[in-house]
Protein backbone atom coordinates (compact mmCIF):
# COMPACT_ATOMS: atom_id res chain seq x y z
CA UNK A 1 0.00 0.00 0.00
CA UNK A 2 2.16 2.53 1.10
CA UNK A 3 5.36 0.91 -0.95
CA UNK A 4 7.19 3.34 -3.79
CA UNK A 5 5.14 6.46 -2.54
CA UNK A 6 6.72 9.65 -3.08
CA UNK A 7 8.02 11.50 0.13
CA UNK A 8 5.65 14.41 -0.29
CA UNK A 9 2.88 12.52 -0.40
CA UNK A 10 2.76 12.12 3.34
CA UNK A 11 3.75 15.69 3.67
CA UNK A 12 1.16 17.10 2.00
CA UNK A 13 -1.56 14.17 3.36
CA UNK A 14 -0.41 15.10 6.95
CA UNK A 15 -0.84 18.86 6.46
CA UNK A 16 -4.06 18.21 5.24
CA UNK A 17 -5.17 15.47 8.60
CA UNK A 18 -4.27 18.67 10.90
CA UNK A 19 -6.85 21.02 8.77
CA UNK A 20 -9.08 18.09 8.56
CA UNK A 21 -9.26 17.75 12.26
CA UNK A 22 -10.10 21.30 13.22
CA UNK A 23 -12.93 21.58 10.20
CA UNK A 24 -14.38 18.34 11.28
CA UNK A 25 -14.52 19.23 14.75
CA UNK A 26 -16.56 22.54 14.26
CA UNK A 27 -18.81 20.62 11.96
CA UNK A 28 -19.44 17.57 14.67
CA UNK A 29 -21.16 20.08 16.76
CA UNK A 30 -22.02 23.18 14.72
CA UNK A 31 -25.84 22.27 13.75
CA UNK A 32 -26.37 21.70 17.58
CA UNK A 33 -24.30 24.86 18.44
CA UNK A 34 -26.85 26.74 16.34
CA UNK A 35 -29.94 25.24 17.92
CA UNK A 36 -28.36 25.47 21.63
CA UNK A 37 -27.20 28.82 20.69
CA UNK A 38 -29.61 30.73 18.68
CA UNK A 39 -32.72 28.47 19.11
CA UNK A 40 -33.29 27.96 15.49
CA UNK A 41 -35.77 25.56 14.56
CA UNK A 42 -34.17 21.92 12.76
CA UNK A 43 -34.79 23.43 9.16
CA UNK A 44 -33.23 26.71 9.22
CA UNK A 45 -30.17 25.17 11.07
CA UNK A 46 -29.92 22.35 8.48
CA UNK A 47 -30.43 24.74 5.56
CA UNK A 48 -27.28 27.05 7.07
CA UNK A 49 -25.52 24.10 7.55
CA UNK A 50 -25.91 22.75 3.86
CA UNK A 51 -25.44 26.62 2.56
CA UNK A 52 -22.18 27.03 4.26
CA UNK A 53 -21.15 23.36 3.08
CA UNK A 54 -22.34 24.78 -0.34
CA UNK A 55 -20.32 27.72 -0.23
CA UNK A 56 -17.00 25.43 1.08
CA UNK A 57 -16.88 23.45 -1.72
CA UNK A 58 -18.13 25.91 -4.61
CA UNK A 59 -15.36 28.63 -4.14
CA UNK A 60 -12.58 26.30 -4.65
CA UNK A 61 -13.79 26.71 -8.89
CA UNK A 62 -12.19 30.37 -7.81
CA UNK A 63 -9.34 28.99 -5.45
CA UNK A 64 -8.18 26.47 -8.72
CA UNK A 65 -8.55 29.30 -11.44
CA UNK A 66 -6.40 31.72 -9.42
CA UNK A 67 -3.49 28.88 -8.66
CA UNK A 68 -3.68 28.48 -12.63
CA UNK A 69 -2.10 31.51 -12.36
CA UNK A 70 -0.27 32.59 -9.93
CA UNK A 71 0.54 28.71 -8.40
CA UNK A 72 -0.52 26.66 -5.76
CA UNK A 73 1.44 26.71 -2.79
CA UNK A 74 0.84 30.62 -2.71
CA UNK A 75 -3.06 29.75 -2.42
CA UNK A 76 -2.69 26.69 -0.01
CA UNK A 77 -0.45 29.05 2.81
CA UNK A 78 -3.05 32.45 2.23
CA UNK A 79 -5.98 29.76 2.73
CA UNK A 80 -4.40 28.77 5.89
CA UNK A 81 -4.17 32.43 7.49
CA UNK A 82 -7.79 33.15 6.60
CA UNK A 83 -9.37 29.84 7.77
CA UNK A 84 -7.35 30.51 10.82
CA UNK A 85 -8.68 33.78 11.21
CA UNK A 86 -12.61 32.70 10.67
CA UNK A 87 -12.06 29.78 13.71
CA UNK A 88 -10.68 32.27 15.34
CA UNK A 89 -13.92 34.39 15.27
CA UNK A 90 -15.78 31.29 15.56
CA UNK A 91 -14.06 30.86 18.56
CA UNK A 92 -15.41 33.97 20.22
CA UNK A 93 -18.59 33.13 22.72
CA UNK A 94 -20.16 36.78 21.56
CA UNK A 95 -23.60 35.51 23.14
CA UNK A 96 -26.59 34.65 21.12
CA UNK A 97 -27.33 38.52 19.56
CA UNK A 98 -27.81 39.83 16.51
CA UNK A 99 -24.31 41.14 16.21
CA UNK A 100 -23.13 37.44 17.59
CA UNK A 101 -25.00 35.92 14.45
CA UNK A 102 -23.32 38.13 12.20
CA UNK A 103 -20.19 37.52 13.39
CA UNK A 104 -20.75 34.05 13.00
CA UNK A 105 -21.53 34.32 9.44
CA UNK A 106 -18.22 36.53 8.90
CA UNK A 107 -16.28 33.35 10.36
CA UNK A 108 -18.03 30.83 8.15
CA UNK A 109 -17.32 33.14 5.10
CA UNK A 110 -13.40 33.34 6.32
CA UNK A 111 -13.59 29.55 6.60
CA UNK A 112 -14.83 28.94 3.61
CA UNK A 113 -12.58 31.41 1.36
CA UNK A 114 -9.47 29.95 3.02
CA UNK A 115 -10.85 26.43 2.50
CA UNK A 116 -11.60 27.27 -1.22
CA UNK A 117 -7.54 28.80 -1.63
CA UNK A 118 -6.25 25.46 0.39
CA UNK A 119 -8.40 22.21 0.00
CA UNK A 120 -8.34 21.40 -4.07
CA UNK A 121 -4.73 23.22 -4.41
CA UNK A 122 -3.04 20.79 -2.10
CA UNK A 123 -4.82 17.98 -4.03
CA UNK A 124 -3.87 19.18 -7.23
CA UNK A 125 -0.12 19.16 -5.80
CA UNK A 126 -0.92 15.33 -5.12
CA UNK A 127 -1.48 14.78 -8.33
CA UNK A 128 1.28 16.42 -9.45
CA UNK A 129 3.29 14.24 -7.95
CA UNK A 130 2.09 11.63 -10.36
CA UNK A 131 2.97 13.14 -14.01
CA UNK A 132 6.15 11.41 -13.31
CA UNK A 133 5.79 8.11 -16.08
CA UNK A 134 7.49 6.15 -13.57
CA UNK A 135 4.82 6.17 -10.38
CA UNK A 136 1.84 7.39 -13.07
CA UNK A 137 0.38 3.49 -11.87
CA UNK A 138 0.43 4.68 -8.24
CA UNK A 139 -2.27 7.54 -8.73
CA UNK A 140 -5.38 5.83 -7.21
CA UNK A 141 -3.43 3.78 -4.43
CA UNK A 142 -2.14 7.53 -3.53
CA UNK A 143 -5.32 9.65 -3.40
CA UNK A 144 -6.66 6.53 -1.62
CA UNK A 145 -3.97 6.76 1.12
CA UNK A 146 -4.60 10.87 0.82
CA UNK A 147 -8.47 10.20 1.50
CA UNK A 148 -7.43 8.29 4.57
CA UNK A 149 -5.32 10.54 6.19
CA UNK A 150 -8.28 12.89 5.63
CA UNK A 151 -10.29 10.92 7.98
CA UNK A 152 -7.78 10.09 10.35
CA UNK A 153 -8.28 14.09 11.49
CA UNK A 154 -11.81 13.58 11.10
CA UNK A 155 -11.55 10.62 13.00
CA UNK A 156 -10.63 12.50 16.23
CA UNK A 157 -13.45 15.35 15.57
CA UNK A 158 -16.38 14.34 17.43
CA UNK A 159 -14.94 12.53 20.45
CA UNK A 160 -12.72 15.79 20.52
CA UNK A 161 -15.54 18.26 20.54
CA UNK A 162 -17.53 16.62 22.73
CA UNK A 163 -14.73 15.55 25.17
CA UNK A 164 -13.37 19.55 25.25
CA UNK A 165 -17.16 20.42 26.00
CA UNK A 166 -17.98 18.33 28.93
CA UNK A 167 -14.41 19.73 30.19
CA UNK A 168 -15.37 23.26 29.72
CA UNK A 169 -18.71 23.11 31.09
CA UNK A 170 -17.90 20.85 34.00
CA UNK A 171 -14.57 21.70 35.53
CA UNK A 172 -14.61 25.19 34.12
CA UNK A 173 -18.15 26.51 34.64
CA UNK A 174 -19.11 27.19 31.24
CA UNK A 175 -22.85 27.22 29.94
CA UNK A 176 -23.58 24.65 27.34
CA UNK A 177 -24.03 27.50 24.77
CA UNK A 178 -21.00 28.66 25.37
CA UNK A 179 -18.99 25.53 25.22
CA UNK A 180 -19.07 24.66 21.70
CA UNK A 181 -16.73 27.97 20.85
CA UNK A 182 -14.23 25.95 22.87
CA UNK A 183 -14.40 23.12 19.93
CA UNK A 184 -14.31 25.44 17.62
CA UNK A 185 -10.87 26.69 19.40
CA UNK A 186 -9.76 23.46 18.61
CA UNK A 187 -9.56 24.32 14.93
CA UNK A 188 -7.16 27.10 15.39
CA UNK A 189 -4.65 24.58 17.25
CA UNK A 190 -4.94 22.02 14.70
CA UNK A 191 -4.72 24.71 11.40
CA UNK A 192 -0.97 25.96 13.23
CA UNK A 193 -0.15 22.03 12.93
CA UNK A 194 -0.75 22.26 9.51
CA UNK A 195 1.44 25.21 8.80
CA UNK A 196 4.18 23.76 10.40
CA UNK A 197 3.80 20.49 8.87
CA UNK A 198 3.96 22.02 5.70
CA UNK A 199 7.10 24.23 5.80
CA UNK A 200 8.91 21.59 7.17
CA UNK A 201 8.73 18.91 4.64
CA UNK A 202 8.11 21.54 1.47
CA UNK A 203 11.44 20.58 -0.07
CA UNK A 204 9.91 17.00 -0.58
CA UNK A 205 6.97 18.48 -3.09
CA UNK A 206 8.04 21.94 -4.19
CA UNK A 207 9.20 20.58 -7.49
CA UNK A 208 5.57 20.10 -8.13
CA UNK A 209 4.30 23.65 -6.95
CA UNK A 210 3.72 24.94 -10.02
CA UNK A 211 4.86 28.71 -10.37
CA UNK A 212 4.39 30.29 -14.06
CA UNK A 213 6.99 33.62 -13.01
CA UNK A 214 7.83 34.28 -16.41
CA UNK A 215 7.46 32.97 -19.95
CA UNK A 216 10.71 31.01 -20.13
CA UNK A 217 9.56 29.01 -17.24
CA UNK A 218 5.67 28.95 -18.64
CA UNK A 219 7.61 27.67 -22.33
CA UNK A 220 9.60 24.87 -20.33
CA UNK A 221 5.80 23.94 -18.57
CA UNK A 222 4.21 23.53 -21.54
CA UNK A 223 7.02 21.60 -23.49
CA UNK A 224 6.89 18.70 -20.46
CA UNK A 225 3.02 18.69 -21.00
CA UNK A 226 1.04 16.52 -23.28
CA UNK A 227 0.02 18.02 -26.31
CA UNK A 228 -4.17 17.99 -26.65
CA UNK A 229 -6.25 18.26 -29.73
CA UNK A 230 -9.01 20.00 -29.36
CA UNK A 231 -11.24 17.51 -29.78
CA UNK A 232 -9.37 15.62 -26.89
CA UNK A 233 -10.14 19.07 -25.20
CA UNK A 234 -13.65 18.73 -25.67
CA UNK A 235 -13.60 15.00 -24.79
CA UNK A 236 -12.06 15.07 -21.55
CA UNK A 237 -14.20 17.97 -19.87
CA UNK A 238 -17.37 17.09 -21.33
CA UNK A 239 -16.64 13.62 -19.50
CA UNK A 240 -15.16 15.46 -16.14
CA UNK A 241 -18.80 17.48 -16.14
CA UNK A 242 -20.61 14.13 -16.60
CA UNK A 243 -18.85 13.07 -13.08
CA UNK A 244 -20.05 15.88 -11.79
CA UNK A 245 -23.47 16.02 -12.30
CA UNK A 246 -23.43 12.41 -10.70
CA UNK A 247 -21.27 13.21 -7.86
CA UNK A 248 -23.70 15.67 -6.85
CA UNK A 249 -26.21 13.21 -5.68
CA UNK A 250 -23.80 11.58 -3.65
CA UNK A 251 -22.51 14.29 -1.61
CA UNK A 252 -26.66 15.41 -1.22
CA UNK A 253 -27.05 11.66 0.27
CA UNK A 254 -23.39 11.37 1.84
CA UNK A 255 -23.54 15.21 4.28
CA UNK A 256 -26.61 14.00 5.40
CA UNK A 257 -24.46 13.52 7.77
CA UNK A 258 -24.11 16.44 9.88
CA UNK A 259 -27.91 17.43 9.07
CA UNK A 260 -31.28 14.37 8.81
CA UNK A 261 -28.57 11.82 10.32
CA UNK A 262 -27.17 13.86 13.17
CA UNK A 263 -30.92 14.74 13.88
CA UNK A 264 -31.85 11.34 14.18
CA UNK A 265 -29.66 10.14 16.26
CA UNK A 266 -30.78 13.15 18.32
CA UNK A 267 -34.11 12.26 18.44
CA UNK A 268 -34.89 8.62 17.16
CA UNK A 269 -31.83 6.88 18.27
CA UNK A 270 -30.93 5.70 21.71
CA UNK A 271 -28.92 7.34 23.82
CA UNK A 272 -27.25 4.78 26.22
CA UNK A 273 -25.27 1.67 25.39
CA UNK A 274 -24.81 -1.27 27.07
CA UNK A 275 -22.29 -4.60 27.05
CA UNK A 276 -20.00 -5.43 23.79
CA UNK A 277 -22.16 -2.77 21.84
CA UNK A 278 -21.03 0.38 24.40
CA UNK A 279 -17.34 -0.04 23.16
CA UNK A 280 -17.54 1.17 19.20
CA UNK A 281 -18.45 4.39 21.23
CA UNK A 282 -15.00 4.94 22.78
CA UNK A 283 -12.58 6.41 20.09
CA UNK A 284 -9.85 4.66 21.38
CA UNK A 285 -10.90 0.83 20.84
CA UNK A 286 -11.85 1.85 17.29
CA UNK A 287 -8.35 3.12 16.92
CA UNK A 288 -7.20 -0.61 18.49
CA UNK A 289 -9.01 -2.37 15.76
CA UNK A 290 -6.90 -0.07 13.01
CA UNK A 291 -4.23 -1.06 14.73
CA UNK A 292 -5.18 -4.62 14.03
CA UNK A 293 -6.72 -4.38 10.43
CA UNK A 294 -3.39 -2.73 9.75
CA UNK A 295 -0.76 -5.02 11.42
CA UNK A 296 -2.61 -8.13 9.96
CA UNK A 297 -1.72 -6.63 6.73
CA UNK A 298 1.68 -5.87 7.74
CA UNK A 299 1.87 -9.57 9.25
CA UNK A 300 1.33 -11.38 5.94
CA UNK A 301 3.61 -8.71 3.55
CA UNK A 302 6.36 -8.50 5.57
CA UNK A 303 9.58 -9.20 4.15
CA UNK A 304 11.44 -9.47 7.37
CA UNK A 305 11.10 -11.57 10.46
CA UNK A 306 11.83 -8.96 12.35
CA UNK A 307 8.95 -6.92 10.39
CA UNK A 308 6.49 -10.04 11.30
CA UNK A 309 7.57 -9.91 15.07
CA UNK A 310 6.73 -5.93 15.67
CA UNK A 311 3.31 -6.35 13.48
CA UNK A 312 2.23 -9.56 15.76
CA UNK A 313 3.24 -7.79 18.69
CA UNK A 314 0.92 -5.02 18.02
CA UNK A 315 -2.05 -7.07 17.24
CA UNK A 316 -1.46 -8.66 20.23
CA UNK A 317 -1.19 -5.52 22.56
CA UNK A 318 -4.12 -3.72 20.81
CA UNK A 319 -6.13 -7.55 21.82
CA UNK A 320 -4.98 -7.68 25.22
CA UNK A 321 -5.88 -3.60 25.24
CA UNK A 322 -9.69 -4.22 23.59
CA UNK A 323 -10.17 -7.25 26.91
CA UNK A 324 -9.22 -4.56 29.27
CA UNK A 325 -11.74 -2.22 28.01
CA UNK A 326 -14.22 -5.47 27.97
CA UNK A 327 -13.63 -6.38 31.37
CA UNK A 328 -13.74 -2.27 32.57
CA UNK A 329 -17.26 -1.63 30.94
CA UNK A 330 -19.79 -0.17 33.48
CA UNK A 331 -22.72 -2.14 34.38
CA UNK A 332 -25.24 1.35 33.66
CA UNK A 333 -23.25 1.78 30.22
CA UNK A 334 -22.31 4.95 28.22
CA UNK A 335 -24.22 7.88 27.55
CA UNK A 336 -24.41 8.01 23.23
CA UNK A 337 -24.31 11.97 22.20
CA UNK A 338 -25.72 12.88 18.71
CA UNK A 339 -22.57 13.91 17.32
CA UNK A 340 -20.34 10.96 18.42
CA UNK A 341 -21.96 9.17 15.38
CA UNK A 342 -19.77 11.04 12.76
CA UNK A 343 -16.74 9.06 13.87
CA UNK A 344 -17.99 6.37 12.26
CA UNK A 345 -16.99 7.36 8.76
CA UNK A 346 -13.26 8.45 8.76
CA UNK A 347 -12.88 5.43 11.20
CA UNK A 348 -14.46 2.98 8.65
CA UNK A 349 -12.39 4.93 6.08
CA UNK A 350 -9.20 4.41 7.67
CA UNK A 351 -9.85 0.85 8.46
CA UNK A 352 -11.23 0.04 5.00
CA UNK A 353 -9.00 1.62 2.96
CA UNK A 354 -6.30 -0.92 2.63
CA UNK A 355 -8.81 -3.60 2.37
CA UNK A 356 -10.16 -2.23 -0.43
CA UNK A 357 -7.11 -1.55 -2.05
CA UNK A 358 -6.44 -4.96 -1.46
CA UNK A 359 -8.83 -5.90 -3.00
CA UNK A 360 -8.88 -3.85 -6.12
CA UNK A 361 -5.03 -4.94 -6.73
CA UNK A 362 -5.80 -8.39 -6.26
CA UNK A 363 -8.54 -7.79 -9.24
CA UNK A 364 -6.24 -5.99 -10.98
CA UNK A 365 -3.67 -9.00 -10.85
CA UNK A 366 -6.44 -10.78 -12.98
CA UNK A 367 -7.37 -8.06 -15.19
CA UNK A 368 -10.45 -7.46 -13.65
CA UNK A 369 -10.38 -4.28 -11.87
CA UNK A 370 -13.40 -1.71 -12.52
CA UNK A 371 -12.15 1.22 -14.28
CA UNK A 372 -12.34 4.69 -12.26
CA UNK A 373 -16.16 5.78 -13.78
CA UNK A 374 -17.68 1.99 -13.11
CA UNK A 375 -16.20 2.41 -9.27
CA UNK A 376 -18.05 6.11 -9.43
CA UNK A 377 -21.25 4.10 -10.63
CA UNK A 378 -20.80 1.05 -8.02
CA UNK A 379 -20.54 3.83 -5.08
CA UNK A 380 -23.67 5.74 -6.07
CA UNK A 381 -25.47 2.14 -5.74
CA UNK A 382 -24.41 1.72 -2.46
CA UNK A 383 -24.81 4.33 -1.08
CA UNK A 384 -28.51 4.14 -2.50
CA UNK A 385 -27.97 0.92 -0.08
CA UNK A 386 -27.31 2.95 3.01
CA UNK A 387 -30.23 4.83 2.68
CA UNK A 388 -32.57 1.92 2.19
CA UNK A 389 -30.79 0.29 5.93
CA UNK A 390 -32.32 3.82 7.10
CA UNK A 391 -35.76 3.03 5.57
CA UNK A 392 -35.91 -0.16 7.62
CA UNK A 393 -34.34 1.72 10.57
CA UNK A 394 -37.73 4.50 10.28
CA UNK A 395 -40.67 1.81 9.80
CA UNK A 396 -43.11 2.65 11.69
CA UNK A 397 -41.60 5.79 13.44
CA UNK A 398 -43.59 8.65 13.87
CA UNK A 399 -42.41 12.50 14.89
CA UNK A 400 -44.01 12.62 17.96
CA UNK A 401 -44.21 8.28 19.01
CA UNK A 402 -41.20 9.15 21.69
CA UNK A 403 -40.08 5.45 20.36
CA UNK A 404 -36.34 5.54 19.86
CA UNK A 405 -34.28 2.47 17.78
CA UNK A 406 -31.39 0.48 18.44
CA UNK A 407 -27.88 2.21 17.67
CA UNK A 408 -26.84 -0.31 15.46
CA UNK A 409 -28.99 0.96 12.43
CA UNK A 410 -27.36 4.21 12.35
CA UNK A 411 -23.78 2.86 12.34
CA UNK A 412 -25.02 0.27 9.86
CA UNK A 413 -25.93 3.23 7.54
CA UNK A 414 -22.41 4.75 8.00
CA UNK A 415 -20.53 1.60 6.97
CA UNK A 416 -22.33 0.86 4.02
CA UNK A 417 -21.90 5.02 3.47
CA UNK A 418 -18.29 4.49 3.63
CA UNK A 419 -18.13 1.59 1.08
CA UNK A 420 -19.81 3.90 -1.29
CA UNK A 421 -17.41 6.65 -0.30
CA UNK A 422 -14.24 4.84 -1.02
CA UNK A 423 -15.39 3.43 -4.09
CA UNK A 424 -16.53 7.34 -5.61
CA UNK A 425 -14.67 10.13 -3.59
CA UNK A 426 -11.13 8.97 -4.35
CA UNK A 427 -11.56 7.74 -7.54
CA UNK A 428 -13.37 10.69 -8.63
CA UNK A 429 -10.47 13.25 -7.40
CA UNK A 430 -7.96 10.67 -9.17
CA UNK A 431 -10.14 10.59 -12.43
CA UNK A 432 -10.25 14.39 -12.38
CA UNK A 433 -6.20 14.57 -11.52
CA UNK A 434 -5.98 12.42 -14.33
CA UNK A 435 -8.19 13.39 -17.22
CA UNK A 436 -7.86 17.21 -16.85
CA UNK A 437 -6.33 18.86 -19.66
CA UNK A 438 -2.83 20.38 -18.30
CA UNK A 439 -3.77 24.08 -17.93
CA UNK A 440 -6.98 23.51 -16.32
CA UNK A 441 -6.10 21.05 -13.82
CA UNK A 442 -6.69 23.80 -10.92
CA UNK A 443 -10.13 24.91 -12.31
CA UNK A 444 -11.11 21.25 -12.69
CA UNK A 445 -10.63 20.32 -9.67
CA UNK A 446 -12.06 23.60 -8.25
CA UNK A 447 -15.47 22.21 -10.42
CA UNK A 448 -14.99 18.59 -8.32
CA UNK A 449 -15.48 20.72 -5.70
CA UNK A 450 -17.97 22.99 -7.72
CA UNK A 451 -20.02 19.72 -7.97
CA UNK A 452 -19.77 18.29 -4.23
CA UNK A 453 -21.13 22.19 -3.53
CA UNK A 454 -24.29 21.86 -5.27
CA UNK A 455 -24.96 18.87 -3.42
CA UNK A 456 -24.50 20.27 -0.08
CA UNK A 457 -27.07 23.23 -1.17
CA UNK A 458 -29.03 20.03 -1.66
CA UNK A 459 -28.63 18.60 1.73
CA UNK A 460 -31.04 20.92 2.99
CA UNK A 461 -34.10 19.89 0.73
CA UNK A 462 -34.17 16.59 3.01
CA UNK A 463 -33.91 18.75 6.05
CA UNK A 464 -37.04 21.19 4.98
CA UNK A 465 -38.84 17.92 4.88
CA UNK A 466 -37.87 16.79 8.18
CA UNK A 467 -41.36 16.92 10.23
CA UNK A 468 -43.69 17.50 7.24
CA UNK A 469 -43.45 14.17 5.42
CA UNK A 470 -42.59 10.42 7.04
CA UNK A 471 -39.22 9.49 7.86
CA UNK A 472 -39.54 6.37 5.59
CA UNK A 473 -40.64 8.79 2.84
CA UNK A 474 -37.20 11.23 3.76
CA UNK A 475 -35.20 8.50 2.88
CA UNK A 476 -36.85 7.25 0.05
CA UNK A 477 -36.16 10.34 -1.75
CA UNK A 478 -32.54 9.49 -1.14
CA UNK A 479 -32.31 5.87 -2.40
CA UNK A 480 -34.34 6.84 -5.77
CA UNK A 481 -31.70 9.83 -6.66
CA UNK A 482 -28.51 7.33 -5.72
CA UNK A 483 -30.48 4.45 -8.19
CA UNK A 484 -31.19 6.96 -10.91
CA UNK A 485 -27.52 8.40 -10.93
CA UNK A 486 -26.19 4.92 -11.35
CA UNK A 487 -28.01 4.52 -14.01
CA UNK A 488 -27.57 7.38 -15.53
CA UNK A 489 -23.38 6.88 -15.28
CA UNK A 490 -23.61 3.42 -16.46
CA UNK A 491 -25.42 5.11 -19.55
CA UNK A 492 -22.48 7.19 -20.27
CA UNK A 493 -19.91 4.66 -19.31
CA UNK A 494 -18.29 4.17 -22.89
CA UNK A 495 -17.57 8.06 -23.36
CA UNK A 496 -15.89 8.15 -19.51
CA UNK A 497 -13.89 5.29 -19.80
CA UNK A 498 -12.42 6.38 -23.74
CA UNK A 499 -10.80 9.59 -21.90
CA UNK A 500 -9.36 7.47 -18.97
CA UNK A 501 -7.62 5.09 -20.65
Amino acid sequence: MFEGQPKGLYALALANTGERFGYYTMLAVFVLFLQANFGWSEGNTIAIYSGFLGVVYFLPIIGGALADKIGFGKCVTTGIIVMFLGYLLLSIPAGSSTIAAALMFVALLFIAIGTSLFKGNLQVMVGNLYDDPNIANKRDSAFSIFYMAINIGALFAPTAAVEIMKYAQNTLGVSEANSYHFAFAVACVSLILSIVIYYTFRSTFAHVDVKKENKKDEKAAAANEPQLSKKEVSDRMTALFLVFAVVIFFWMAFHQNGGTLTQFAKDFTEQSSFGLQSMMFDVTNLLAVIFIVYSGFALFQSKTGRGKVISGSVILLSLAFLAYKYGSISPDGVEVDAPIFQQFNPCFVVALTPVSMAVFSWLASKGKEPSAPRKIAYGMLVAGLGYVIMVLSSVGLGYDSGERVSTNWLVSTYLVLTFAELLLSPMGISFVSKVAPPQYKGLMMGCWFGATAIGNFLVSIPGYMWGKLPLVAVWGVLVALCLASFLFIFSVMKRLEKVAK
